[in-house]
């Protein structure tokens, strides 16, 4: 995606990059290696400061690399990127890295730019972007898997995600992945009004 697709997110409305219930990659960098996994629990938690929730599993290389660094990004993938999603959901980044010398960006030829607060990798192609704070619960982590993180930076296309609303109409291949399980996906559909009922 051509950088001029991105739009700045006022952390105010963060909240609504994640909102409706997207699958989302979770990207993390340190000491030169860099790893990238498909989590489908995550949440807006606060609107200013905007805290989000991830679940991460303690076998999971990007969760070693989100703890030692302290940062992480939150890229929100679409329909277009499905195999993508799936491909580093269920493929390890550190087996290949031991095995292969080469992470899951160079394996599978993912191509990423630098984000403005953090070292962690931004997955191109994406619809939003959401750089993020590790929040240390150590007692949430290990009981839990849960992590909280201030969103301090957050992205998105403004083909698809602007003055705080998605709107798809379209945009087919941009809209958003919600996982069921499996690899079997869902993609979000047309946005709905509702109105207050007369009482």
């Amino acid at each position: 995606m051509s950088a001029a697709y991105r739009l700045a997110v006022p952390l105010s409305k963060a909240y609504r990059l994640l909102n409706h219930g997207p699958t989302v990659l979770v990207s993390a960098a340190h000491d030169g290696q860099r790893n990238i996994m498909a989590a489908a629990w995550a949440m807006p938690l606060d609107f200013e400061p905007p805290k989000v929730a991830v679940v991460i599993d303690k076998s999971t290389w990007t969760r070693r690399l989100l703890e030692a660094s302290g940062t992480f990004v939150l890229n929100v993938p679409c329909v277009a990127q499905a195999d993508v999603v799936q491909t580093v959901g269920t493929t390890s980044g550190l087996e290949l890295t031991q095995s292969h010398g080469r992470d899951k960006f160079d394996a599978y030829g993912l191509e990423t730019f630098i984000g403005e607060k953090t070292d962690a990798p931004m997955l191109e192609g994406c619809v939003a972007w959401l750089e993020c704070r590790l929040l240390p619960e150590p007692r949430n982590h290990e009981q839990y898997d849960l992590f909280l993180a201030e969103v301090i930076s957050a992205q998105a296309d403004s083909r698809v995600f602007s003055e705080g609303r998605w709107h798809f109409e379209g945009h087919d291949e941009l809209r958003t992945l919600h996982h069921v399980a499996g690899g079997h996906f869902l993609k979000i559909g047309d946005a709905v009004d509702g109105e207050i009922l007369p009482s």
